[in-house]
């Protein structure tokens, strides 16, 4: 019986999507936004052109798209600071942003992680 539960579940599921799509193909801002969305690809494939050649395009006519894509592009996570460690046995440093940083390890295992730690500049 949990199949014919399922499959009713599903048609009514499908009825109501359904509903909510002719719903939609009604709505004129959806047909204007799709109208707009046709010119556009035709005129990119009678230039002969691709989405990011029209990004490009838009770039150079409003430089703020450019930042926008590039916020959206990047991390929501803010980059780890530099610290920069300089070992006073050897005059070495070294700049991470990480903590997991080869030689870093290498200095820990050899002088321990509370030496290391105070040799951080900044």
């Amino acid at each position: 019986m949990a199949k014919i539960n399922d499959y009713y579940q599903k048609k009514q599921l499908m009825e109501k999507l359904s509903e909510e799509l002719r719903a939609l193909e009604q709505d004129q801002t959806l047909q204007q936004q799709l109208k707009f969305e046709d010119e556009v690809r035709a005129m990119m494939k009678e230039y002969n052109k691709s989405a990011k050649d029209v990004l490009q395009v838009l770039k150079a006519i409003d430089p703020s798209i450019a930042n926008a894509s590039t916020e959206a592009a990047a991390s929501t996570r803010p980059r780890r600071p530099l610290r920069v460690y300089k070992n006073p046995h050897t005059g070495e440093v070294v700049e991470t942003r990480g903590g997991n940083h080869k030689v870093l390890n290498e200095w820990r295992a050899e002088h321990g992680k509370d030496a290391v730690q105070s040799w951080l500049q900044s």
